[in-house]
């Protein structure tokens, strides 16, 4: 089978995973960028240019689309759907995941714990937009944060007044979220490929920090999940209609709160964290889909 990875860098751990894993089962397989791909529509027919040459003889493609690059990634992986190859992600649903505020409103709508969130885009009702998130501390975070950046704990009402203030005069969105003190800056990482949970670990905040992100020092172990936390990161993922995901999730006194849904998620923490050949899991997910020729 012939296998194609749209990234931006062939170098990452996560595409280096990915292709190292589709040549041990004797596939080839090549990295492309993919916002330097040239996307041709004609009646009738589509192609996709990399260099000056035409991509073609691949029977499917596994998108690796970083968040700066979510709208150009997007049309370029529509193009191969369109073109019949499968893809391990649906442009539809990189777009609805990538999108912090739907995705946490669809979640919620359709049943999903979620951290009490409130959005607001009104500059003067900030000081009710707080009381409604409740207590503090509470969470403040960017809309297109990632990595833990852009998102802050503010402890007093008039410090989340001033940061609110200072994002919304850098005409920059947020979102309030209550804060889960029993959560003891630890989250949890599920990994998802093709409906099955393939991998978990905890991740936890380094002391003095409640961002749990791997990026900002935390650290990793493995875990077990309850049925109903099972229950839930897999009805996220099938809510996103996303195959292969990271669904980020809290343990609080409300049962699992799911942070996020990542659509592109790294497979260096998980993979390191829980020995399990998570890139493996993903070629075989395309052995069993794509369609040969």
């Amino acid at each position: 089978m012939n296998i194609l990875v749209l990234s931006r860098n062939p170098a990452l751990y996560s595409t280096q995973s990915i292709v190292d894993a589709a040549r041990r089962r004797g596939h080839y397989v090549r990295v492309i960028d993919h916002m330097y791909c040239d996307l041709v529509l004609d009646k009738g027919k589509l192609e996709v240019y990399y260099e000056n040459e035409r991509i073609e003889g691949y029977h499917a493609v596994i998108p690796r689309i970083g968040n700066a690059a979510t709208s150009y990634g997007a049309a370029v992986v529509r193009q191969f759907e369109l073109m019949g190859l499968f893809s391990t992600l649906n442009h539809e649903a990189l777009l609805r995941a990538r999108n912090k505020i739907s995705s946490l409103q669809f979640l919620a709508a359709h049943g999903i714990g979620v951290p009490k969130t409130v959005i607001s885009n009104n500059p003067y009702t900030i000081e009710d937009s707080i009381d409604l998130t409740g207590s503090m501390p509470m969470v403040i975070k960017l809309e297109n944060g990632t990595h833990g950046i852009g998102v802050i704990l503010a402890d007093k009402k008039r410090s989340a007044e001033a940061i609110i203030e200072t994002f919304q005069k850098m005409k920059q969105r947020v979102l309030l979220q209550e804060f889960i003190e029993e959560a003891k800056g630890a989250d949890i990482r599920v990994l998802i490929v093709d409906d099955k949970i393939t991998g978990i670990m905890q991740r936890q905040a380094k002391e003095g920090e409640f961002r749990s992100n791997l990026h900002r020092g935390g650290t990793s172990f493995v875990v077990r999940l309850s049925e109903e936390e099972a229950f839930a990161a897999k009805k996220a993922a099938r809510l996103m209609g996303l195959k292969v995901c990271g669904v980020d999730m809290l343990r609080s006194k409300k049962g699992p709160l799911i942070l996020e849904v990542n659509a592109s998620p790294g497979l260096e923490g998980i993979e390191t964290t829980t020995k399990i050949d998570i890139a493996g899991k993903i070629i075989q997910f395309c052995e069993r889909n794509a369609v040969k020729t």
